[in-house]
């Protein structure tokens, strides 16, 4: 080991290095919290100023951070938050979380990456470590972050060192968390690797190194395009199902049962977050430059892609038993945000579902403990609107209630007992009943009613 490495790693072992977060969301509020608690002083770099002021005021904005861990950081002088890029020339090590989110073109939008790493060189210094967290294709680390650092005439691997360790955040897990879900670790060189490896084992419980960032990169999205591709072939089997007369829900929970060479996935309206919907396509956009055509994940895409459709039709079906169309009927849209219990909206198909039915002519409303407003920007309808309460006395209002998020807090009873159709794409009411229509199974007429299935 080099003696810059070896001074960096003496720092980071004493936790008298200073490290530093850019991104404060759901991986790097979280990150900067663990580091925290590791006995290092963090402190978050983020543009949006709201969440500096919250972080300085100790109150977090993210439901899997606890405000009195924040309290009990910032009073305590081990995490604190700027908007100013000028800190990094007092950070030892900095880890980058930001978004990388897709263009229309369905290519990577490596601009986040890249602002957030031309600020950072602007102040980078000898001995520094500097994580890539980021989901991105293989090969973004060494093409796109080394060369915008090494123009500060430092090297890497020698004066800096560079690594990547993918995010593996699952917002709302109150099982895993950051400092329990083991940390992948690809460093550009074996200084780097070591460095890395050592700053997150103060935070993490398992470290599991690999031999190279491009290595590390491809591990978060083999990850996710293994559930997008598992995710498309149920969504797949619930359309036959669907034509078949065959409740896929039941199907899937009898294979379960096998103990070997089974894992269980659910179909539903599409997919959500940060990452499922988005890496495979990042993966798929790479292998295109190299020469190589990767059908089965762009199938799986084009797959889950559909499913929103496949829920306003089955809508429609619904609405048609009563002699209604979509067009002009009042539809409430349960649950917008793109999972269970949690506020995140990114990617939801929820939005896509609540744009199509308002092209059709309906008068959608929603409803989410969750997430008090969608704004015009998030989906095609145009305007803002406000969730309204799904409480007993306000279903019957509406012609059809279409399940899209089975938050926990929802009485599914009442939503049975007032709606006069309701469409289940989550399998969220376990009983049958004449008014709901689900996702992947045959329709009320054919099954019977209030007859429970185990």
């Amino acid at each position: 080991m080099s003696l810059v490495a070896a001074a960096l790693l003496e720092k980071i072992q004493s936790r008298r290095a200073r490290t530093g977060v850019v991104g404060l969301g759901y991986v790097g509020l979280p990150l900067a919290v663990e580091l925290g608690r590791a006995g290092f002083h963090a402190t978050g770099i983020d543009l949006d100023e709201r969440k500096v002021a919250a972080i300085t005021a100790g109150r977090s904005y993210i439901p899997d951070v606890p405000t009195a861990d924040l309290v009990s950081l910032t009073r305590a002088g081990r995490l604190d938050a700027t908007t100013d890029f000028s800190i990094v020339r007092e950070l030892d090590t900095i880890n980058i979380c930001v978004p990388t989110p897709l263009r229309k073109t369905k290519d990577p939008d490596m601009s986040y990456i890249v602002s957030a790493v031309e600020a950072i060189a602007k102040y980078l210094h000898e001995g520094m470590l500097i994580a890539l967290e980021s989901t991105t294709y293989p090969g973004t680390t060494e093409e796109v972050v080394q060369p915008l650092l090494e123009a500060t005439g430092l090297k890497a691997g020698r004066d800096f060192f560079l690594a990547f360790s993918p995010e593996r955040v699952d917002p709302g897990n109150p099982t895993f968390q950051t400092h329990n879900v083991p940390k992948v670790v690809g460093g550009l060189t074996p200084d780097c690797a070591k460095l890395a490896a050592a700053l997150y084992g103060t935070a993490i419980e398992t470290i599991v190194p690999v031999s190279s960032t491009r290595v590390a990169e491809m591990v978060k999205l083999l990850e996710n395009t293994f559930r997008a591709v598992n995710i498309g072939l149920v969504n797949e089997l619930a359309l036959m199902c669907d034509k078949m007369k065959i409740d896929v829900w039941e199907v899937v929970d009898a294979a379960k049962t096998k103990p070997f060479g089974f894992m269980a996935f659910y179909p539903g309206p599409g997919l959500g977050g940060h990452c499922i919907p988005i890496d495979p396509f990042y993966l798929s956009w790479k292998a295109k430059q190299t020469g190589f055509d990767p059908r089965f994940i762009e199938l799986a895409g084009h797959i889950n892609g559909g499913m929103p459709h496949y829920v306003v039709e089955k809508a429609a079906d619904a609405l048609n038993t009563r002699r209604k169309s979509i067009n002009g009927s009042r539809i409430l849209v349960a649950g917008v945000a793109y999972k269970r219990d949690i506020d995140d909206m990114r990617e939801s198909p929820a939005l896509d579902v609540m744009g199509l039915l308002h092209a059709k002519g309906a008068s959608v409303a929603y409803a989410d403990p969750f997430v008090p407003v969608v704004h015009a920007r998030e989906w095609s309808g145009g305007h803002d609107i406000r969730a309204v309460d799904l409480t007993r006395g306000s279903i019957g209002q509406y012609d059809c209630v279409i399940i899209v998020t089975d938050h926990k807090s929802f009485d599914y009873d009442a939503i049975v007992a007032e709606a006069d159709v309701v469409v289940d794409t989550r399998n969220a009411i376990k009983q049958r009943h004449p008014n709901v229509f689900r996702l992947g199974a045959p329709g009320p007429e054919s099954q019977g009613s209030n007859i429970a299935i185990a």
